[in-house]
């Protein structure tokens, strides 16, 4: 995950397959044709048909929640480059295959299969890092299960190239669901198999120059298809619509591997980086991880996660949305999810960092739009945390201690904000710097709380609620600066409400008030 993903998401492509009990002809992109039987599924509420799907209904879990943590972890953070490592060692131009050369030698023999081995996690500690977690406010921790490049984080029973078998030879999934459950946190895994076998063709290229001219990477050694894929004789078009292949063969694939990842873990939340992939066999998939929900919990306590941009289908009468590194204009009538990152996707040296101040402002803008928030938290390839990320941590304990209130189970009040600055809206579009008088507003029963993005000083003036005035007729009785006992003088006038503050703040980063109504 990169912006330069946006270079290649684009319309949903038609990659129908034949479900309902009977088989039906596809024909591949190479021009064979093969049956395809139904995909087996948990029988339940749910079909794979958008029909049966539309009757869901996010959550109160994921609703309440609002944080949550992500390990977007594995092989591609040994070297150390960033993101889409896998991907761009296999680019000649690009940073990271200099980088890859001069480290570890020519791609044509030296390739992704040779880094796998170094990602070792010798010092993940699931228990300690999940404890840090929900320190610091989060409500649910998601692991990373497969990236793009094709290698399984579990005991994968349809892919040798996993993380129990090679590399840390340890499952990280089932290290991180243990923990995860252990500290009361709901679990969630992500998937980014859809995209793998476009995303990663450059593999099975070559060199467009001296002394390497011709020589084919490993990609193209037929030993390797199992982690590279069989698709060196496919037309390839770096094109926004092939994010997702058309290939029946690697539909099935799919399928079996994600079930298997839902069927071993048994997550509350599944993330797909794009669109629900594959047309019927996407919809099978979902329809089974709901199902198997509803058998395991009697009612349906799963979240799907996907994006309404780019490939795949989207709808919030089956999924909720999610928006890579942005956030929403307004209010959202569904519960949705910005999913964002402290640093790069995967561990970069050379790497810049959000600051506390920059997550705790994100929160609270997407909370108070009716959204959660799922941070990446930057970790090494050997599992310890980079100094950024152990400082993040550490910082947002206290302020959620003090803060949470205003956070965890609220709702959003009839707007969600007021300030001089315009936030960005969309994907790739949260570059926004606030200023301690842009407030943002939730809600818990009668209660309304404002926050602050950023350290207010002197006075908070918030003009939403001037008496009288469109939100709310009743007058302010009390107000109350969490983090600190008692109530706090304030002042409601025809032009605003007035908070007079303590010279001493309880908190860093923002301040939160809670304010009731006679």
């Amino acid at each position: 995950m990169t912006l330069s993903k946006r270079e290649v998401l684009g319309a949903p492509l038609a990659a129908a397959v034949g479900l309902g009990g009977v088989s039906r002809a596809v024909a591949s992109p190479r021009g064979r044709t093969s049956a395809r039987p139904t995909p087996a599924i948990m029988p339940g509420r749910f079909e794979s048909t958008a029909q049966s799907l539309a009757g869901y209904r996010a959550p109160d879990w994921f609703r309440d929640a609002k944080f949550g943590i992500w390990a977007h972890w594995g092989p591609q953070a040994v070297p150390g480059q960033g993101d889409w490592y896998a991907r761009f060692m296999y680019v000649p131009g690009h940073p990271h295959y200099d980088h890859h050369v001069k480290t570890y030698g020519h791609p044509s023999t030296s390739g992704y299969k040779d880094i796998i081995p170094l990602w070792r996690a010798e010092n993940f500690d699931p228990d300690a890092l999940a404890a840090r977690y929900a320190a610091a406010g989060a409500r649910y921790l998601v692991s990373m299960g497969v990236h793009h490049d094709n290698f399984d984080l579990w005991r994968s029973k349809h892919q040798r190239w996993n993380a129990v078998a090679m590399g840390p030879k340890r499952d990280i999934v089932g290290a991180w669901k243990a923990a995860a459950v252990r500290r009361g946190l709901r679990f969630g895994v992500s998937e980014h198999l859809g995209a793998s076998y476009s995303w990663w063709y450059p593999n099975h290229l070559y060199d467009q120059f001296w002394p390497k001219l011709g020589v084919a990477y490993d990609g193209a050694d037929p030993r390797y298809a199992d982690l590279y894929h069989s698709n060196r004789d496919e037309p390839f078009l770096n094109t926004p619509a092939s994010w997702y292949t058309t290939n029946p063969d690697y539909h099935a694939l799919w399928f079996d591997r994600i079930r298997d990842l839902i069927d071993s873990y048994q997550p509350d939340l599944l993330y797909s980086d794009g669109g629900l992939p594959f047309g019927a066999v996407g919809r099978s998939l979902l329809a089974h991880f709901y199902n198997s929900s509803m058998a395991r919990n009697g009612t349906l306590e799963a979240v799907y996660n996907c994006k309404d941009t780019g490939s795949g289908a989207f709808s919030t009468d089956w999924a909720v949305q999610d928006v890579e590194r942005g956030v929403l204009k307004g209010i959202n009538p569904h519960p949705w999810q910005t999913d964002t990152s402290n640093g790069d996707w995967f561990f970069d040296r050379n790497g810049t960092y959000k600051t506390t101040d920059e997550v705790v402002a994100m929160l609270a803008d997407v909370v108070s739009k009716n959204g959660n928030l799922l941070l990446n938290v930057v970790m090494h390839a050997d599992g310890s945390l980079p100094a950024e990320s152990d400082r993040l941590l550490s910082d947002l304990a206290p302020w959620m201690a003090a803060n949470g209130e205003a956070i965890h189970a609220t709702r959003p009040w009839t707007i969600y904000g007021e300030g001089p600055t315009a936030a960005a809206a969309g994907a790739f579009a949260e570059k926004t710097s606030y200023t301690p008088r842009d407030i943002r507003f939730t809600t818990k029963g009668d209660t309304l709380y404002a926050i602050t993005l950023g350290m207010p000083q002197g006075q908070t003036v918030i003009t939403s609620l001037a008496q009288p005035n469109p939100h709310e007729r009743r007058r302010v009785r009390s107000v109350r600066l969490l983090g600190r006992p008692g109530e706090i003088a304030f002042r409601q006038t025809g032009q605003a409400l007035v908070i007079d503050l303590p010279a001493v703040l309880p908190t860093r980063h923002a301040s939160a008030f809670a304010i009731a109504f006679a």
